[in-house]
């Protein structure tokens, strides 16, 4: 087979509406910020990937992006070079506060992933494959995803109240709750905790108990408690949650944590990167890691991860940040080619309220999504709605998202600090 070689590649910073959802660092802003990759060939084909659309994340998205032309789109490990070299010795950071802390090797693969995904969509076009072809074969037709609640206010500070309304206690979750599932069917419910003091969050967990008694329960305080804060909620919650998620910093902390809870412990921010799998799991410091291949370093690398969890009897599940169709896509592909995936896969969608910028997104049915059999990630960009994402983009004037900043700015005396509880 004929190469196939990049002619093209385009990043566009796009931004769409967002509730005002609140967690352990902030709030959410009025807008969230994606970047949306075209990896273009000259037989016509273009390859689509998402990542975040945070200034300097965007800048390092560039630099790769104008080295990547001429590339032959089967040669992932030319294109890791490439992106490589065009970053250098940089660091981007994670502005975002709830995805671990940053490093180098971290930043590369926060780089790579969305040209890689693009790639394997050029691939499985090329080829008549869909990505799950590439990633070793389909395990199941649908992937599970689980409501993703958060406290939230009804509205932004001078806006009408969105579709969702206000949760600020029990009843407000578990309306919330309802609503979600009722509308796209979810078996399995995850709470953002982290928002209010330990014993009201596990009010709620309470009363969603109540509500829902066959959904598996998850709690994630972002790491907003202490290690005996965390062994107190464990020792209440012991019988009510499948998993508690990053309820401590640290690996030494989740570790000692460990040792004491009576349910699984999560991560997706104590271990972020493959340099933390070695003492994370000698240390038995974790029980289920939520993986993103928006920063392991994209979809293969991602099936290499669940094969070490595998190997160390470790769960697997999917971490999601705010996100469109060309990212739920690569997840679903990643999920049905992943046989490790224990857990049903976190999922921002419903907080989209219907934006999207695929022509025909993929839905949820009882809490699931079919597994696309098309070639590649079986999206196609829908480019009016790129481009109405860029004015909205530009128009907000919004270049980094920071929780922190705008909560303070509504709320000059709201102050974050690590294990508040």
């Amino acid at each position: 087979m004929s190469g196939l070689e990049v002619t093209k590649v385009v990043v566009t910073p796009i931004a769409f509406p967002d509730p005002p959802l609140l967690n352990a660092v902030g709030v959410h802003q009025p807008w969230a910020l994606r970047a949306i990759v075209e990896v273009h060939t000259g037989d016509g084909l273009v390859g689509l990937g998402e990542t975040y659309g945070d200034r300097r994340h965007l800048d390092l998205l560039r630099r790769a992006a104008a080295q990547i032309a001429g590339l032959d789109a089967f040669d992932l490990a030319g294109l890791r070079r490439r992106a490589a070299h065009a970053i250098g010795a940089l660091d981007a950071g994670d502005q975002h506060g709830l995805t671990g802390a940053s490093s180098q090797a971290k930043t590369l693969l926060r780089v790579f992933s969305p040209f890689e995904v693009a790639c394997l969509d050029l691939q499985g076009q090329a080829i008549g494959r869909p990505v799950h072809d590439l990633l070793g074969g389909k395990v199941r037709d649908t992937v599970p995803f689980s409501a993703y609640l958060f406290y939230k206010w009804a509205a932004h500070p001078g806006a009408e109240p969105d579709e969702w309304g206000e949760a600020l206690d029990p009843a407000g979750v578990v309306e919330q709750a309802r609503m979600m599932i009722t509308r796209y069917g979810f078996r399995s419910i995850k709470l953002k905790g982290g928002v209010f003091e330990p014993d009201t969050e596990i009010e709620a967990i309470r009363a969603l108990r109540d509500a829902f008694p066959d959904h598996p329960l998850r709690l994630d305080p972002n790491c907003a408690w202490t290690v005996a804060t965390s062994a107190g909620v464990a020792a209440k919650t012991d019988g009510l949650l499948e998993y508690l998620e990053d309820p401590t910093p640290s690996i030494a902390g989740m570790a000692e944590l460990a040792a004491r809870a009576p349910m699984p412990l999560a991560t997706n921010m104590c271990v972020v990167e493959f340099a933390h799998l070695p003492e994370a799991f000698a240390a038995g410091a974790v029980g289920v890691v939520l993986a993103d291949h928006h920063y392991w370093g994209g979809l293969r690398l991602s099936t290499q991860l669940a094969t070490i969890c595998q190997t160390w009897g470790v769960g697997v599940s999917m971490h999601s940040n705010s996100h469109l169709g060309i990212s739920l896509a690569a997840m679903t592909h990643l999920g049905a080619a992943t046989p490790q995936l224990s857990y049903a896969a976190d999922t921002h969608t419903p907080w989209q309220s219907g934006a999207d910028v695929v022509e025909r997104p993929l839905s949820f049915v009882a809490g699931s999504v079919t597994v696309p059999d098309t070639p590649g990630l079986g999206v196609r960009l829908d480019r009016d709605a790129l481009a109405r994402m860029h004015e909205d983009y530009v128009r907000s004037g919004i270049t980094e998202r920071d929780d922190t900043a705008y909560m303070k700015s509504l709320d000059p005396t709201y102050e974050t600090r690590p294990e508040r509880w």
